[in-house]
């Protein structure tokens, strides 16, 4: 049995689901007021928003047809 997710879809799964249960864990704990807390979130957001740039931008489009038999799609 794998622990670690390895397909990139199962990765984001993984990611979302451990930050939106530490975000209402730390909410129920009432510790999300705390600058040191509000500083990590900025940072994370931002460190987040970097990578995701980052990979839209490598990111290349994939074309799922045969190159046997070409299609139009001009209509």
């Amino acid at each position: 049995m794998k622990f670690l997710p390895t397909s990139p879809d199962a990765i984001a799964l993984t990611c979302v689901t451990l930050i939106t249960l530490s975000l209402f864990i730390a909410g129920l704990l009432e510790v999300l007021d705390y600058i040191i807390i509000k500083g990590l979130l900025f940072l994370g957001f931002g460190t987040m928003f970097v990578f995701a740039v980052n990979y839209a931008l490598k990111n290349d489009k994939k074309e799922n047809r045969l190159e046997d038999t070409p299609q139009d799609d001009s209509h």
